[in-house]
């Protein structure tokens, strides 16, 4: 019997995989008596016309899983934070480390996951505001990361970072990420940051390619306010990148506000999840 009854399913624009993999789990959800809600992208795939909105799903499903890579996850995390839904993800990625139940034909782990066999994680999310003479004109939640880089070009960008009201450096460099425990394991990983465990209550400040050698990372207190000040000499546009997906022109002038969020997103995985053995299945420490 499932403890989870109302259902959301979630995905993006994808091939045969996830068509087949996504028509499947809706069929077998139908089939145990489990109320089904399809977001848009999903009601699309499988040409059917009512479509819910994350409110609907929010406020209406108990559980939502989500089908596809973890980008789909970031996506679906961010709209339905404020709805405190947990999220199970159905792996159909490349990388895996945020969806993490298999696809399988029997849908043996997905529905022992339903029936309550799992485990609980929460995950922080930060949240960023642009302010700019004095007015917010730019909010956004990210499960991974914030980056604030050039828009359009290889050029150095002039910024200043401070952490509760207090000046910490002033930087040439391609930018900077401010990631989540999560993001750890993303963009700042392959930018050279260090790993940090999910359960950590830390924000970490890791700057691209930096002109200075002497530059490193830096890892606050997710109590912390951070604050990037893109400074009045750039000759270029800079743009704020929250989780890869979402974009914000940033001009000259602009204070970048970066905290822990008020919400926070709920994972269910699979009985024996070990952070550390996903660790080293995906990057192959052996």
């Amino acid at each position: 019997m499932y403890k989870y009854r109302n259902i959301g399913l979630i995905t993006k624009s994808g091939g045969n995989r996830v068509s087949e993999t996504l028509a499947t789990i809706r069929e077998h959800l139908l089939v145990v008596g489990a109320k089904v809600l399809l977001d848009e992208n999903a009601a699309d795939m499988l040409d059917i016309q009512e479509t819910s909105s994350a409110q609907q799903i929010g406020e209406g499903c108990d559980v939502a899983i989500v089908i596809g890579g973890d980008g789909t996850l970031l996506g679906a995390a961010r709209s339905l934070a404020p709805y405190s839904v947990p999220l199970i993800g159905v792996n159909l990625g490349r990388l895996g480390f945020l969806v993490d139940v298999p696809p399988s034909d029997d849908l043996a782990v997905l529905d022992a996951v339903l029936c309550g066999q799992h485990l609980v994680e929460q995950r922080s999310l930060l949240t960023t505001e642009v302010v700019r003479n004095e007015k917010t004109v730019f909010e956004e939640l990210a499960l991974n990361d914030v980056v604030l880089r050039i828009r359009e070009r290889v050029r150095l960008l002039e910024f200043e970072t401070y952490v509760d009201g207090r000046f910490v450096s002033q930087q040439r460099a391609d930018g900077m990420i401010a990631a989540s425990p999560t993001g750890s394991t993303a963009y700042a990983l392959s930018s050279g940051g260090p790993v940090l465990t999910p359960d950590m209550q830390a924000i970490l400040l890791l700057p691209i390619c930096s002109h200075t050698f002497s530059s490193r990372p830096v890892v606050v207190s997710d109590d912390s306010l951070v604050e990037l000040l893109v400074r009045d000499d750039n000759r270029d546009a800079a743009q704020l990148v929250c989780d890869g997906q979402v974009n914000f022109r940033v001009h000259n002038g602009d204070r970048i506000r970066i905290r822990r969020a008020d919400e926070s997103v709920t994972l269910l995985h699979p009985e024996g999840h070990d952070f550390y053995e996903l660790l080293r299945e995906k990057l192959n420490w052996g």
